[in-house]
Protein backbone atom coordinates (compact mmCIF):
# COMPACT_ATOMS: atom_id res chain seq x y z
CA UNK A 1 0.00 0.00 0.00
CA UNK A 2 1.68 2.95 -0.80
CA UNK A 3 1.16 6.32 0.95
CA UNK A 4 1.03 10.16 0.28
CA UNK A 5 1.18 12.88 2.69
CA UNK A 6 1.07 16.42 1.77
CA UNK A 7 0.56 20.14 3.32
CA UNK A 8 0.62 23.70 3.05
CA UNK A 9 0.07 26.84 5.03
CA UNK A 10 -2.51 29.21 4.26
CA UNK A 11 -3.09 32.70 5.38
CA UNK A 12 -6.45 32.23 6.37
CA UNK A 13 -8.12 31.09 9.53
CA UNK A 14 -8.94 27.40 9.83
CA UNK A 15 -12.69 28.04 10.49
CA UNK A 16 -13.11 30.00 7.36
CA UNK A 17 -10.84 27.84 5.30
CA UNK A 18 -13.26 24.62 6.70
CA UNK A 19 -16.09 26.56 5.50
CA UNK A 20 -15.25 26.32 1.95
CA UNK A 21 -12.87 23.31 1.67
CA UNK A 22 -15.09 21.29 4.20
CA UNK A 23 -17.73 20.75 1.93
CA UNK A 24 -17.59 17.46 0.21
CA UNK A 25 -19.22 19.25 -2.91
CA UNK A 26 -17.36 22.37 -3.03
CA UNK A 27 -14.00 20.51 -4.74
CA UNK A 28 -14.89 22.44 -8.17
CA UNK A 29 -14.60 25.72 -6.09
CA UNK A 30 -11.14 25.43 -4.75
CA UNK A 31 -9.37 22.70 -7.05
CA UNK A 32 -8.46 23.43 -10.54
CA UNK A 33 -8.29 20.09 -12.10
CA UNK A 34 -12.41 19.92 -11.08
CA UNK A 35 -14.74 21.31 -13.18
CA UNK A 36 -18.13 20.21 -11.15
CA UNK A 37 -19.32 17.84 -8.94
CA UNK A 38 -23.18 16.52 -8.06
CA UNK A 39 -23.89 14.87 -4.75
CA UNK A 40 -26.54 11.38 -4.60
CA UNK A 41 -26.64 9.14 -2.11
CA UNK A 42 -28.29 11.96 0.29
CA UNK A 43 -24.54 13.30 0.07
CA UNK A 44 -22.42 10.70 0.50
CA UNK A 45 -21.52 10.41 -3.18
CA UNK A 46 -20.18 12.77 -5.17
CA UNK A 47 -19.86 12.79 -9.28
CA UNK A 48 -16.88 15.05 -10.07
CA UNK A 49 -16.28 16.27 -13.80
CA UNK A 50 -12.21 16.29 -14.72
CA UNK A 51 -11.45 19.41 -16.72
CA UNK A 52 -10.70 17.78 -19.76
CA UNK A 53 -13.34 14.90 -19.73
CA UNK A 54 -13.39 12.45 -17.35
CA UNK A 55 -15.26 11.05 -13.99
CA UNK A 56 -14.45 9.89 -10.89
CA UNK A 57 -17.09 8.71 -8.16
CA UNK A 58 -16.01 9.08 -4.49
CA UNK A 59 -17.80 8.05 -1.47
CA UNK A 60 -17.93 9.88 1.97
CA UNK A 61 -16.70 7.99 4.94
CA UNK A 62 -15.98 9.93 7.51
CA UNK A 63 -16.75 13.50 8.19
CA UNK A 64 -16.18 15.51 11.35
CA UNK A 65 -16.35 19.36 11.26
CA UNK A 66 -15.26 19.73 14.68
CA UNK A 67 -11.83 18.18 13.66
CA UNK A 68 -12.11 19.72 10.39
CA UNK A 69 -11.46 16.59 8.54
CA UNK A 70 -13.36 14.42 5.76
CA UNK A 71 -12.37 10.83 4.59
CA UNK A 72 -13.39 9.19 1.31
CA UNK A 73 -12.56 7.10 -1.12
CA UNK A 74 -12.74 6.39 -4.71
CA UNK A 75 -15.48 4.29 -6.12
CA UNK A 76 -14.53 4.55 -9.75
CA UNK A 77 -12.46 6.83 -12.12
CA UNK A 78 -9.34 7.09 -14.80
CA UNK A 79 -6.79 7.32 -11.93
CA UNK A 80 -4.40 4.54 -11.34
CA UNK A 81 -5.45 3.90 -8.34
CA UNK A 82 -7.47 0.89 -6.53
CA UNK A 83 -8.11 0.69 -2.65
CA UNK A 84 -7.67 4.71 -2.35
CA UNK A 85 -8.73 6.15 0.68
CA UNK A 86 -8.05 9.98 1.69
CA UNK A 87 -8.08 12.09 4.56
CA UNK A 88 -8.44 15.93 4.14
CA UNK A 89 -7.41 18.00 7.09
CA UNK A 90 -7.62 21.34 8.22
CA UNK A 91 -5.40 22.13 11.33
CA UNK A 92 -4.60 25.37 13.14
CA UNK A 93 -0.76 26.58 12.12
CA UNK A 94 0.13 27.21 15.35
CA UNK A 95 3.24 29.67 13.55
CA UNK A 96 0.56 31.83 12.81
CA UNK A 97 -3.45 32.90 12.70
CA UNK A 98 -3.52 30.91 9.41
CA UNK A 99 -4.08 27.39 9.01
CA UNK A 100 -2.51 24.27 7.29
CA UNK A 101 -4.15 22.07 5.01
CA UNK A 102 -3.27 18.44 5.40
CA UNK A 103 -3.88 15.22 2.36
CA UNK A 104 -3.29 12.05 2.77
CA UNK A 105 -3.54 9.07 1.14
CA UNK A 106 -3.48 5.75 0.42
CA UNK A 107 -3.90 3.52 -2.13
CA UNK A 108 -2.71 0.23 -4.50
CA UNK A 109 -1.39 0.99 -8.09
CA UNK A 110 -3.66 -0.31 -10.55
CA UNK A 111 -2.43 -3.10 -12.53
CA UNK A 112 0.38 -2.17 -15.27
CA UNK A 113 0.94 0.97 -13.21
CA UNK A 114 4.61 1.61 -11.88
CA UNK A 115 4.34 2.78 -8.17
CA UNK A 116 6.92 6.27 -8.79
CA UNK A 117 4.64 6.74 -11.66
CA UNK A 118 1.65 6.78 -10.23
CA UNK A 119 2.99 8.27 -6.55
CA UNK A 120 3.81 11.23 -8.64
CA UNK A 121 0.64 11.69 -10.57
CA UNK A 122 -1.30 11.70 -7.42
CA UNK A 123 1.55 14.21 -5.96
CA UNK A 124 0.47 16.62 -9.24
CA UNK A 125 -3.33 16.23 -8.12
CA UNK A 126 -2.67 17.04 -4.34
CA UNK A 127 -0.08 19.81 -5.26
CA UNK A 128 -2.74 21.45 -8.30
CA UNK A 129 -4.98 21.58 -5.15
CA UNK A 130 -2.95 22.99 -2.35
CA UNK A 131 -1.13 25.16 -4.36
CA UNK A 132 -4.66 26.53 -5.24
CA UNK A 133 -5.76 27.09 -2.14
CA UNK A 134 -2.44 29.07 -1.58
CA UNK A 135 -3.10 31.86 -4.41
CA UNK A 136 -6.78 31.64 -3.11
CA UNK A 137 -5.80 32.94 0.54
CA UNK A 138 -2.32 33.48 0.37
CA UNK A 139 0.63 31.29 1.48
Amino acid sequence: MAKLSMQTRVNVEPKSLWDVVGKFNALPEWHPMIQASKLEDGGRIRRLSIVGGGEIVERLEQIDAEDRMYRYSIISGPMPVMNYTATLRIKDDPESKGSIVEWTGEFEPKSGSGESDVMQSMQSVYQAGLDNLRRMFGG
